[in-house]
């Protein structure tokens, strides 16, 4: 057969008609793999995607989320008392807070001339010529005046710089844990809204009045079970539940994620719909150089008249809180989409049962011939019993019971 008989033979081909046909084959082991794969496919479809994934619904996954925190609690540093201006950076804000465990402090900086620490590079000298005046070194503290002088009270020397001094590394104190902060609360307010359905919702319980809302707030502390919407977190429960210990975060700092999840189920009563929340350490824990949290800060003010700074390194927690949501409502159109889906699928338990039998079990020759007919052309004369000429391969319901080995 030549290309062109074959490209001829395609295109009449591709014109043909097929419908199924009806074949009773009475196997025991192919139906029991029949009704298995029918009963597994309805059983996924009715289990996962209609309960589990509610496809009869009608979805929305973007809210709107509005957001406010406040760090709660006081503190005694030494003969210092502490309170939420001194270790809450904002004292209020937004979706992202964070409260100082621990301090490195360097006093009375000011504006003057001293030596280079020694870690930084090419700032070790012998001489003055080994340093560079007007040279600015971005992993330094200040720009060379091209000088070498001793370090401070030791006896090698390093390149002098103008800068703040002294600088922070020479100078440092550095304050005790604020250990006492495992008890500060954290106040998250949320309120969302899902614009296709309307539904706005909050995370505090609802009172009749602000008296009643205000005394509530002062004692609630938020508890899964019993107080699932008391918006104030202690800082020992968060770290508990990210799994971190909180005597560690008082020495390096860390990034906490606080997960706010809405599910909301419109099928039911809106009082179904409440906040979960869940907590995640997410700075790189074992990546010591990356890890923790720290933010330098300093306070100015004038000493004998002259302009000064207090520097501060401050280690604590951040707080970044991070609102998902979904909310599903019945829709006809979904709902008819899953079904039709669902009723299409259980095709596959034929498909895969004809592979099975024309592949795998005895005298698959039989069943293919009795399962394909071809009709070869148009009857060509008024014949009561014919209504067309079929090659002898079967009727179009076969009852393959009898006279098959299997």
């Amino acid at each position: 057969m030549g290309l062109r008989d074959f490209l001829k033979e395609y295109f009449l081909g591709f014109w043909d008609y097929e419908t199924p046909k009806v074949m009773v084959v009475k196997n025991r082991t192919l139906g029991i793999i029949y009704r298995a794969v029918q009963f597994l496919v309805i059983t996924y479809f009715i289990w996962y995607v209609f309960i589990s994934q509610k496809a009869y619904q009608e979805n929305e996954t973007r809210l709107v989320s509005s957001i406010y925190t406040r760090m709660k609690g006081t503190a005694a540093l030494g003969d210092k008392i502490l309170d939420t201006v001194e270790y809450a950076q904002p004292p209020e804000g937004g979706d992202v807070i964070s409260t100082i465990l621990r301090r490195e402090v360097t006093y009375d900086q000011r504006q003057g001339t001293c030596a280079e620490h020694f870690n930084v590079p090419k700032a070790n000298c012998t001489r003055d010529s080994d340093c560079v005046e007007g040279e600015l070194n971005f992993d330094g503290h200040g720009r060379r005046t091209g000088k070498c002088v001793p370090y401070y009270n030791h006896s090698f020397k390093t390149c002098e710089v103008q800068s703040w001094c002294p600088i922070e590394e020479h100078a440092v104190q550095r304050e005790p844990p604020l250990l006492e902060a495992i008890n500060f609360t954290v106040f998250i307010r949320n309120s969302i809204l899902f614009p296709k359905f309307g539904l706005r919702k909050g995370n505090i319980k609802r009172a009749s009045n602000k008296r009643d809302i205000y005394k509530y707030l002062s004692k609630c502390h938020y508890d899964e079970e019993k107080e699932p919407y008391c918006p104030n977190f202690r800082l020992g429960y968060i770290a508990e539940k990210a799994r971190e210990n909180f005597n560690e975060l008082c020495k390096t700092g860390a990034v906490i994620g606080v997960f706010i999840n809405w599910k909301c189920n419109l099928d039911m009563d809106p009082s179904h719909c409440k906040p979960t929340y869940s907590f995640r350490r997410l700075d790189m824990r074992k990546d010591e150089a990356n890890s923790g949290y720290y933010n330098r800060f300093a306070k100015h003010y004038y000493k004998d008249g002259e302009e000064t700074r207090t520097l501060i390194k401050a280690f604590g927690i951040r707080l970044d809180i991070i609102v998902h949501g979904q909310a599903g409502k019945f829709s006809p159109i979904p709902t008819i989409i899953s079904t039709v889906t669902a009723m299409t699928s259980v095709g596959i338990c034929t498909i895969i049962c004809d592979w099975i039998m024309l592949t795998f079990i005895d005298k698959n020759e039989v069943y293919s011939e009795r399962k394909f007919d071809e009709v070869i052309q148009e009857p060509t004369e008024s014949l009561p019993a014919q209504l067309s000429h079929i090659n002898s391969y079967g009727s179009n319901l076969s009852d393959l019971s009898e006279g098959v080995p299997l």
